[in-house]
């Protein structure tokens, strides 16, 4: 059985400042060459991690242009949803978003929280487990890690959209090290989220993926050195492999950055990766109130159900 993985796009109707040429274009250009590596490489599924869009009500005309790609693709796509696909950081409001309409019309296939799904071909049985983005995934990253292991697969992939990251980052800054995971009852986990990525790392027997985003919305150093890749996964009873891909469609990035953003760069590297941090989470107006939230019912010991409830009102309000 074979996969094709893939995450955070970014689909968007406008330009990124930082960028000098058509991102649009450029962006299906590398839909189109994902489509290319998916044929010549016989996938049997397509596998996104998250952050189809840059927000959850991207125009139609921009969602029907990528939507005809990616039906080009002729294979399913499985898909969970990432902070930008939603409002207020809730991954209720999903359905009620662009990427919950193409759910709806079986377009994609949304794997939600604690709903896995099972493939199989040729007696081999692969379940896929989604972890989409919550606004406390980090904070009680031990509560979603850690979806359990039906009973009968051969194979466990857990697909993740979460600042899952390979070496230590700034404490004040909520993120999840994948020495911290690392006994997670899964053959594979796909992360998201983290654009700049860190490849295929093994960890005790398992495999922890990240091929970056591919899309590169602005000039940071580590963007601008990076060059955006797919991973492909292939699994038998005999062996599991995993291969990743690099574009060629995708530009040099001193060739598609505008060099009037320069003065916007910052020596310290840990500065560089606080701003991806913070333009990841999309809204800062939102990713503000989210941790105030948090912060206030940390301290007055609010139940869960009233943090949720403030949450999906929030989302409203976004909406």
């Amino acid at each position: 059985m074979k996969f094709l993985f893939f995450t955070d796009t970014h689909i968007r109707a406008s330009n990124p400042s930082s960028r000098k040429d058509d991102y649009i274009e450029s962006l299906k250009l590398k839909f189109e060459e994902v489509g290319e590596i998916a044929k010549e490489n016989n996938v049997d599924y397509i596998l996104h991690g998250g952050d189809l869009f840059d927000r959850p009500d991207v125009p139609v005309r921009i969602v029907g242009a990528f939507a005809n790609i990616l039906n080009s693709y002729n294979k399913p796509i499985y898909i969970i949803s990432g902070n930008h696909d939603i409002y207020g950081h809730n991954p209720k409001t999903v359905e009620r978003s662009m990427l919950g309409l193409l759910n709806q019309i079986n377009f994609v296939k949304l794997i939600n929280f604690q709903e896995p799904i099972v493939l199989t071909k040729d007696n081999l049985k692969v379940q896929i487990s989604g972890v989409p983005y919550i606004y406390d995934i980090e904070s009680n990253y031990k509560d979603y890690y850690f979806p359990t292991r039906l009973e009968g697969v051969d194979y466990h992939i857990v697909m993740i959209h979460s600042f899952l990251i390979d070496k230590p980052f700034i404490d004040s800054i909520s993120h999840t090290l994948i020495d911290e995971i690392k006994d997670v009852d899964a053959d594979i986990v796909l992360a998201g989220h983290y654009h700049t990525g860190f490849g295929v790392k093994r960890f005790n027997d398992r495999y922890f993926v990240n091929p970056g985003s591919l899309a590169r919305t602005y000039n940071s150093t580590a963007e601008i050195n990076r060059i955006p890749a797919v991973t492909i996964i292939e699994l038998s009873k005999e062996e599991l492999r995993i291969d990743e891909i690099k574009l060629k469609s995708a530009k040099k990035g001193e060739d598609v950055f505008n060099k009037s953003e320069d003065r916007y760069k910052i020596k310290n590297e840990q500065i560089e990766n606080f701003k991806q941090l913070i333009r990841t989470s999309g809204n800062l107006e939102n990713y503000n109130t989210l941790e105030i939230l948090k912060e206030i019912s940390k301290d007055k010991n609010f139940p869960k159900r009233i943090v949720d409830e403030a949450i999906r009102r929030l989302g409203e309000v976004n909406e």
